[in-house]
């Protein structure tokens, strides 16, 4: 068990300091734990959740075809047109890539609402910065609201069972989407008054044209098929049904694009957007965290947080909600949770607790956390980079000055509402 906790540390060191290269720690780490005999050959195929690794690849490449279509340009737009000035245009936009990328990938919300804002900032003559950082950090709150929102969302319905409506209704007790919405109003009002002084008038002049309504179906589907597979009995449907709808959608979209163009560059570019990058990664880290767990590493971890709570279930909430906050702010949270996970259950096994409360309390932590520095989430990396090519150099102290405030407002919110309804 020392070994594999010494490799497990390592890794996880490795992945702090060269981010760039996570998915050959991860992958170099799991072929370690292999090779060493820690985790049997035949458990290896077993230890990757397949439907966490499909749903992934499925939504990342239907995404990638809504974002062609020009669709969410188009929705911005009309969202705009209907704003007074630019202080509600600005939240707006941040509540849109909010609701957006509670059913995408939050880089690729970025990608797509923020050019809106540039815009609008070059018509006014004023930075974009702060309405950048808004959408950035915005899109990034909303990922935990539902099963597709988020990676971190996605690994909790793998581990946990969860499916689409669970998000909303579980056990008939409202789910994370609401607790999500409470914290994003919370966070609005912090935006209120980052932005009460820019009352410039606006308006759109030259609508985005959509020419295909496909990709926006696919999406559409994909949503309406993950909700009914949601009312399959589990003992009456595979593993990966999830994943398989996901993926089925896209090769649909994939096929009707080569028929239509003609030609297999729309089928390379769309594949080209998949971030195979996070999907080896997360198949290394799924390795490796069958390979602690199956040398008793979870165990230990989980008895180490019961006796630092003191057998305390409210203490042991709060610390996973809060450290999950902190962890979050400097690492990115897919390895987090993915690794956290696990633990959490043998936490609530060894307390003799519902796990739920735990679960719900380490998503809202670690997914909403992300928010505090420019580095805790990719959505932020994004739009910082973004900012980047168009000439403006962002400090840390800058943009802390939005996201601290934004961020505990909307992870106090949930803290305080998952306590209540699942404690």
């Amino acid at each position: 068990m020392v070994l594999a906790l010494v490799m497990f540390l390592t890794t996880y060191v490795l992945l702090l300091l060269l981010p760039k290269y996570r998915a050959h720690i991860a992958l170099a780490s799991a072929a370690l734990f292999v090779i060493l005999g820690i985790l049997p050959v035949n458990k290896v195929f077993f230890s990757i959740n397949w439907n966490v690794i499909m749903m992934i690849a499925g939504t990342m490449g239907i995404v990638s075809l809504f974002i062609e279509s020009k669709m969410p340009s188009l929705l911005a737009d009309m969202l705009i047109a209907r704003m007074p000035n630019v202080k509600w245009a600005i939240i707006s936009l941040a509540f849109f890539a909010g609701i957006i990328s509670a059913f995408i990938d939050n880089v690729a919300t970025v990608l797509m609402v923020a050019p809106v804002a540039l815009t609008i900032s070059k018509k006014l003559g004023t930075s974009p910065v702060p309405s950048i950082i808004a959408i950035a950090i915005s899109s990034n709150l909303q990922g935990a609201a539902t099963l597709v929102g988020d990676t971190t969302s996605i690994l909790l319905s793998g581990h946990a069972n969860l499916d689409f409506l669970d998000f909303f209704i579980y056990r008939g007790k409202p789910g994370m989407f609401w607790i999500v919405q409470f914290g994003a109003l919370a966070s609005m009002l912090v935006l209120l008054w980052v932005f009460r002084k820019e009352k410039q008038s606006i308006e759109v002049k030259d609508r985005i044209v959509v020419e295909d309504y496909f990709p926006s179906l696919l999406l559409l589907g994909t949503i309406i098929l993950l909700i009914l597979a949601s009312f399959i009995p589990e003992e009456n449907k595979p593993a990966i049904t999830n994943g398989l709808i996901c993926v089925g959608l896209l090769v649909i979209g994939l096929i009707r694009e080569i028929i239509r163009s003609r030609n297999l560059i729309s089928l390379k570019r769309t594949l080209g957007e998949i971030d195979y990058f996070t999907l080896l990664l997360l198949m290394g880290l799924f390795i490796v965290i069958g390979g602690i767990t199956e040398a008793g590493v979870v165990d230990e971890i989980s008895q180490l947080f019961v006796k630092v709570s003191g057998n305390s279930v409210f203490l042991m909430y709060t610390l996973l909600v809060w450290a999950s906050v902190l962890f979050s702010a400097f690492i990115d949270n897919i390895p987090y949770v993915a690794t956290m996970l696990p633990v959490t259950s043998g936490i609530a096994s060894l307390m003799g607790v519902d796990p739920t409360v735990l679960y719900f309390g380490l998503l809202a932590g670690a997914t909403l956390g992300g928010n505090i520095t420019p580095i805790g989430a990719s959505a932020n990396i994004t739009g910082l980079g973004i900012l980047k090519k168009e000439g403006y150099e962002v400090g840390v102290k800058e943009f802390m000055k939005i996201s601290v405030p934004f961020t505990l407002a909307a992870v106090t919110t949930g803290y305080i509402l998952v306590w209540l309804i699942w404690a």
